[in-house]
């Protein structure tokens, strides 16, 4: 059975070492890439299951690398980064990725996040899904067999945590969630990450499927509380 590619693209050459050796004795097939521009050709061009990416990086930067893969791949994005302003964080997750580590990290973390995220997307996406298996609301069409998105039949483009947490709040309408509810639910990992990247999924969803995200139709904040999918 092969194992597993994950490509990362890290200019600390140390860290990179580091974060290899530990996925490696995890049985993961790994790749380094030291700088952006060659980071971001071979995330496009190889066949990975995951990337591991850092932010500051010579030549293209890690916001950008982040929004050309997610623009046309659908593989986990983790970012892993000296910057730990909330700002960068938001806009990292805004761009499609998956998870935000802070260095300095625990690279037994960074495994475990691995794992998660991998485990969650290949259940996600394997051959399990029932055929013709559709969530229809108000014209909102969700094809959870084919993982794709209409709004009144055109088809808008989401990553793979958008699309979870739409598909499970339309599974559960006039169901108020936390945020922490939703995170445990979605990201599945309950003491590991930042709820904010809850709102952040949601702002951008509402971006896709509401006619005006500032009075959501679908996504209902209940102040103080969370979401919930109005029906």
């Amino acid at each position: 059975m092969s194992r597993s590619k994950i490509l990362i693209v890290e200019d600390e050459q140390e860290i990179a070492d580091l974060e290899k050796d530990y996925l490696e004795l995890s049985d993961f097939d790994v790749h380094i890439e030291t700088n952006g521009d060659d980071g971001l050709r071979e995330a496009l061009d190889g066949d990975y299951a995951l990337v591991i990416l850092d932010l500051m990086l010579p030549g293209t930067d890690g916001f950008d690398i982040c929004k050309e893969i997610r623009d046309s791949k659908d593989v986990p994005i983790i970012i892993v980064s000296a910057k730990k302003d909330d700002i960068d964080k938001i806009r990292g997750l805004g761009l499609g990725a998956d998870d935000y580590l802070t260095k300095p990290f625990s690279p037994s973390e960074l495994v475990a996040r691995v794992k998660a995220h991998m485990a969650r997307y290949e259940r996600l996406v394997g051959s399990g899904t029932k055929a013709n298996d559709i969530v229809e609301i108000r014209g909102l069409k969700i094809d959870k067999t084919a993982r794709r998105v209409y709004i009144n039949g055109e088809e808008k483009n989401f990553t793979t945590k958008e699309f979870d947490l739409l598909t499970f709040l339309a599974e559960n309408p006039n169901h108020v969630f936390t945020k922490d509810e939703l995170f445990r639910k979605i990201w599945g990992m309950e003491s590991i990450g930042d709820i904010a990247t809850v709102t952040v999924h949601i702002k951008k969803i509402r971006e896709k499927v509401e006619a005006d995200s500032s009075n959501p139709q679908y996504i209902e904040t209940i102040w103080g509380v969370g979401y919930r999918f109005k029906i």
